[in-house]
């Protein structure tokens, strides 16, 4: 019997606003502050105080919806969802339920099958919990508990179950991510559990309308880790069925060093939360003018990229996504491609995806940090256009730009590195080589063709790297051809 895997996401993305979502303590980086130094009353659950709603957490969850193609909510309720939770000490978390802020969205997914369209079931607010750290001492095992994090705004973005494979859910998510980042709502800084992946999966009979049981995998921070343990899960839970044992449903946690999940509690259903209204918050009203207000101020998002950076720059859909992924890159890109007006966009592109991206990987900078500014990597390639270096030259100098921030043109005079394209100098250093290789020279009269790529790069050695490969594959040519002639 052949399965097929039935995936939903749900994805927690936390807001980038200064303070928290129902009290004004700042938002801080929790890997860098200290434990307990963004805590009040509000965010720490005191009895008898009140949370009052963050205007821009709603204007940046309002925005994600608009991008997400969803219905926007006039009236949205918040609601308490009860759960133990030991780093959230009211012990019940305001989310939103029966009536979220957007439903019924869509975003389209590009994978080695082509284009798709996923559904958007809902987006919702909420809040974040705190954190906690387990610790040994004295042979007995406690907790620390960290509320810096506890009372974050929380975006969730819940899809309906139509991704069929990991790399559909991989592309989801990582297309998410870059809707998010352009939106200037959530760093995406993944490491730092701003942005939190959990599928719920689940396979059934190729055919089937019927759902499966379904598993939920908690809390994955990372690409990889969603695409292994999803891949993971559907195995298991086909290899389960095919030995006749049922598949339970469970919540999952993701072990990366053994490469599997694990068992973490059974699956709690909406009734288990025993979720009612929040009495302390009235309903959330938007007014529609305010909509299209956040409507208008809406980036040009990257699928609209994609398609612009096609039409006006020539390029592959595959090049198109690799620049607009990451919003950085594509500014840096068009800035560079506009710095260099003899240079292809075709040209920027490659050397922005291979050289600066190798430079950028060795150095692990983010491409806002480095000293090559796009104007300067634009007319480094504007050199190599007009044939004032080679690409080989022109490698070497983008390396010292990197690692100096000078400019090419200064790099180039001080080192003497400018191209040489003299014809009668190009042809001296022809006659010498072929005169110093006359093994090699005779081989070729033989009939060994090849051996002219050999004598080629002797050429460009005795050049150091400065002659112009164009002139100098001209000038090889017409001299072999002559010394050929004069053979017969």
């Amino acid at each position: 019997m052949e399965f097929e895997p039935v995936i939903g996401l749900e994805i927690h993305a936390e807001l980038q606003t200064k303070s928290k979502m129902f009290c004004a303590c700042p938002v801080v980086d929790p890997t860098e502050a200290e434990p307990n130094i963004a805590v009040c009353p509000v965010c720490a659950g005191m009895p008898g105080v009140l949370p009052v709603v963050n205007q821009k957490a709603v204007e940046y969850a309002i925005r994600v919806a608009l991008a997400l193609n969803c219905e926007i909510a006039p009236t949205s309720i918040f609601a308490r969802k009860n759960y133990f939770y030991p780093d959230l000490h009211k012990g019940y978390q305001i989310s939103q339920y029966e009536q979220p802020l957007a439903v019924n969205g869509s975003l389209k997914i590009f994978t080695s099958k082509g284009e798709k369209t996923i559904r958007i079931r809902r987006v919702h607010m909420e809040e974040d919990t705190g954190k906690l750290t387990h610790v040994m001492k004295n042979g007995h095992s406690h907790s620390l508990v960290d509320l810096n994090r506890a009372g974050v705004p929380l975006l969730e973005i819940v899809s309906e179950p139509d991704l069929r494979s990991a790399e559909e859910v991989r592309a989801y998510a990582q297309t998410l991510r870059s809707i998010l980042r352009y939106l200037g709502v959530n760093s995406g800084d993944m490491q730092k559990g701003v942005m939190r992946i959990e599928p719920n999966v689940s396979v059934r009979p190729v055919g089937s309308e019927t759902f499966g049981t379904r598993t939920e995998i908690k809390n994955l921070n990372s690409f990889r880790a969603l695409e292994r343990s999803v891949d993971y899960e559907i195995r298991r839970q086909i290899e389960r069925i095919r030995q006749g044992k049922p598949v339970i449903q469970q919540t999952l946690g993701w072990d990366e060093s053994r490469g599997e999940t694990v068992p973490q509690r059974s699956k709690e259903d909406a009734h288990d939360y025993r979720y009612f209204p929040e009495p302390d918050l009235p309903p959330l009203v938007v007014e529609p003018a305010w909509i299209e207000e956040i409507r208008a101020s809406l980036p040009e998002l990257p699928y609209a990229k994609v398609q612009r950076f096609r039409q006006q720059y020539g390029l592959s859909e595959y090049d198109a996504d690799v620049l607009v992924a990451e919003p950085a890159v594509a500014d840096y890109y068009e800035q560079a491609v506009n710095a260099a007006p003899d240079t292809t966009p075709k040209m920027v592109a490659n050397w922005l995806s291979g050289e600066l991206f190798s430079l950028l990987n060795q150095s692990l900078l983010p491409i806002e940090e480095i000293r090559v500014s796009p104007q300067s990597f634009g007319r480094l390639l504007q050199m190599v256009t007009q044939g004032k270096i080679n690409q080989n030259t022109a490698k070497a100098v983008l390396e010292e730009m990197f690692n100096t921030g000078k400019e090419a043109q200064d790099i180039v005079s001080e080192r003497g590195l400018s191209q040489i394209s003299d014809a009668d100098y190009i042809a001296s250093l022809v006659s010498q080589t072929l005169d110093q290789h006359p093994e090699q020279v005779s081989t070729y009269l033989k009939g060994k063709e090849t051996v002219s790529r050999w004598l080629f790069g002797q050429v460009m050695r005795l050049s150091r790297g400065q002659a112009n490969p164009h002139v100098v594959q001209q000038e090889l040519d017409r001299q072999l051809a002559a010394l050929k002639e004069a053979s017969h």
